[in-house]
C-alpha cells in the first residue's frame, strides 16, 4: 500500500514537521466553512487501497474532534485501505471516568466516535491515562514524549547539573523514573504530594524527596491553566532548589495560564508541538518538536516493523 500522509487544520505546521522527516509530500484536502459554520472537506488526492496516516489533534474547540471525523469518513468513502488517525493529543482525556453521579465518560465517547468514523488504529502521545487506550476497539500505538524529553535535557547540559527528576503526583512516578534512569546514572526522583478540591485547582502540601541544591526538572502531561505548575515550582522553590525546568507534553494553556507561568520563578518550561501555541507565548517557554518520534513510529507502522524501541 502507497503511504499518504493527510492533516486537519489542529497541526498543520507539526504535519509539515512529520513530512520533512519522511520525505514524502503532504497530500491535498480541502477544508472549508459553510456560511453556518459547518465543515466541508473533500479529498483532492486518490486514495483507493493507500494507506493512510491523518494528523489531528482533538483540543478545544469541538470543531478539531469533527474535522477528525469528516476526513476519516471522507477516506473511507474513497475506498482508503487503511486509515491510522494520528492524534498527537487527544482531547477530553481528564474525563476517563465516572467519578460522580450523572456525568459521562467522555474519553470513552470520543474513543466510540472515532473508531464508529471508521479509522482502523490510533498513534497518539502521552494519553493523560493509559486506560484510555483499552478504550478504543482498534489498536492503539501509545507513544511517550520521554526520547524528546531526555534529548532536550542533554542538549541543555542540566543532567551534569545535580538533578533531580520530580513527578507533579503519585501517578507519573514510574514515567519519572524511567525517565530519571535513562537521563544519568543514579538520578533520583521526588514527587510532589497535592491535593485537587475542584477541576483545575490544586493544592501542593509537600515535596517528598530532599531537593536542596539541586536542578529540579518537573515530568508531566498537560499544563491547563498553570496552577499546579506554578504551585508546584514555588513549592519546590522553598525547599531549596538551584532551578526549576518543567518538560510538559501537551500545552493546553488556557485562561491565564501565561500570566502565571511570567510570574512564576520557573527557569525554563519545555513543551512539545502537540498543541500548536499560536499567541500563547512568553520568553520562559520554549518548544521542542515531535515530528520525528511520531514520523519514525508511522514508517515503522507503514512497514509492519515494531515501533517497541519507541516506547520509555
Amino acid at each position: 500500500m502507497e503511504l499518504k500522509i493527510f492533516h486537519g487544520s489542529a497541526n498543520s505546521i507539526l504535519a509539515q514537521g512529520i513530512s520533512d522527516y519522511l520525505k514524502i509530500e503532504l497530500s491535498s484536502i480541502e477544508l472549508k466553512r459553510f456560511s453556518d459554520g459547518e465543515i466541508s472537506v473533500k479529498i483532492l488526492d486518490d486514495v483507493r487501497g493507500s494507506d493512510i496516516f491523518v494528523i489531528q489533534s482533538t483540543y478545544p474547540p469541538a470543531e478539531n474532534i469533527m474535522e477528525l471525523l469528516l476526513i476519516i469518513d471522507a477516506l473511507i468513502r474513497a475506498s482508503a485501505g487503511r486509515i491510522t488517525a494520528v492524534i498527537p493529543y487527544y482531547g477530553y482525556g481528564r474525563q476517563d471516568k465516572k467519578d460522580q453521579p450523572r456525568v459521562p465518560i467522555s474519553a470513552k465517547l470520543v474513543a466510540n466516535m472515532i473508531v464508529k468514523s471508521g479509522a482502523n488504529r490510533v498513534l497518539t502521545i502521552d494519553l493523560h491515562s493509559p486506560q484510555i487506550a483499552g478504550f478504543f476497539d482498534i489498536p492503539v500505538d501509545h507513544l511517550f514524549a520521554a526520547p524528546v524529553t531526555i534529548k532536550h535535557i542533554k542538549l541543555l547540559g542540566i543532567h551534569k547539573e545535580n538533578p533531580i527528576i520530580v513527578s507533579p503526583d503519585v501517578g507519573r512516578v514510574a514515567v519519572a523514573r524511567a525517565i530519571a534512569k535513562r537521563v544519568e546514572e543514579n538520578v533520583p526522583i521526588a514527587v510532589v504530594d497535592k491535593r485537587r478540591p475542584a477541576p483545575n485547582q490544586a493544592e501542593v502540601r509537600n515535596i517528598i524527596g530532599d531537593v536542596k541544591d539541586k536542578v529540579a526538572i518537573i515530568i508531566d502531561d498537560i499544563i491547563d491553566t498553570g496552577g499546579t505548575l506554578t504551585e508546584a515550582v514555588d513549592a519546590i522553590n522553598d525547599a531549596g532548589a538551584k532551578s526549576v525546568y518543567a518538560y510538559i507534553t501537551h500545552p493546553v494553556l488556557s485562561g491565564n495560564a501565561i500570566s502565571k507561568i511570567k510570574s512564576s520563578e520557573i527557569t525554563k518550561l519545555i513543551v512539545t508541538d502537540s498543541i500548536p501555541l499560536g499567541d500563547k507565548n512568553c520568553d520562559k517557554i520554549e518548544v521542542v518538536s515531535v515530528s520525528e518520534l511520531l514520523g519514525e513510529a508511522i514508517i515503522r507502522i507503514h512497514e509492519n516493523r515494531s515501533i517497541s524501541s519507541l516506547f520509555i
